[in-house]
């Protein structure tokens, strides 16, 4: 089991950048795929990015490809998400997760993630 707290959110206006950090705990972290996810008020949890054991292989979501930014460092044991020209849309409760089986091709849906965090909320204002 990996546990995961979320930290780094707040409010920040449209266009300007964030970082997300998310701490973990557990003997199997260097060898799980860590995902972030968000779930904006009445919308379903959706995919924001993974990134692999040694973090080189990496998979975005098509709305926050070229702007974001998943990274980890498995010294610390966590694991970052650096958002960029951030839009009113990216408002949500952002949510780290622990994948612990890899099944050949990253995973999009929230089902195939074990362990969560509680979330930290991200507001961008225009």
């Amino acid at each position: 089991q990996v546990q995961v707290v979320e930290s780094g959110g707040g409010l920040v206006q449209a266009g300007g950048s964030l970082k997300l950090s998310c701490a973990a705990s557990g003997r199997t972290f260097s060898t799980t795929i860590m995902g972030w996810f968000r779930q904006a008020p009445g919308k379903e949890r959706e995919f924001v990015a993974a990134i692999g054991w040694i973090g080189i292989r990496t998979y975005y979501a098509d709305t926050v490809k070229g702007r974001f930014t998943i990274s980890r460092d498995n010294a610390k044991n966590t694991v970052y998400l650096q958002m960029n020209s951030l839009t009113p849309q990216a408002t949500a409760v952002y949510y780290c997760a622990a994948d612990r089986q890899w099944r050949g091709s990253f995973e999009v849906l929230p089902g195939a993630y074990e362990d969560w965090g509680q979330g930290t909320q991200v507001t961008v204002s225009s």
